[in-house]
């Protein structure tokens, strides 16, 4: 169920230390692993809207935001659900 891991083991973990991230994975619940990845997706929206926020500062909530959904989300849908970027210079 896991071999997918194995594959991704990064290039400066060792196959023991690798093996514990395994070992903790087989242990969580679906329902775990699944809350882990939800929280870690949280994680990074919170630090790319920081370093959205940080270049652009005098811009508001709602365009950072904008800004954000701009990374996962393709130009032609963004323009046919938001509008934006409204004056291109997204």
């Amino acid at each position: 169920m896991l071999a997918w891991v194995v594959a991704m083991r990064p290039s400066d973990t060792s196959e023991t230390a690798w093996s514990l991230v395994e070992e903790g994975l087989r242990r969580m619940t679906p329902g775990e692993r699944v809350g882990r990845a939800v929280s870690l997706t949280i994680l990074a929206h919170s630090f790319a809207l920081a370093q959205i926020r940080q270049r652009y500062p005098d811009e508001d909530e709602r365009r950072h935001r904008l800004r954000l959904a701009a990374r996962y989300i393709d130009a032609a849908t963004m323009k046919a659900a938001f509008g934006w970027p409204d004056d291109g210079s997204a």
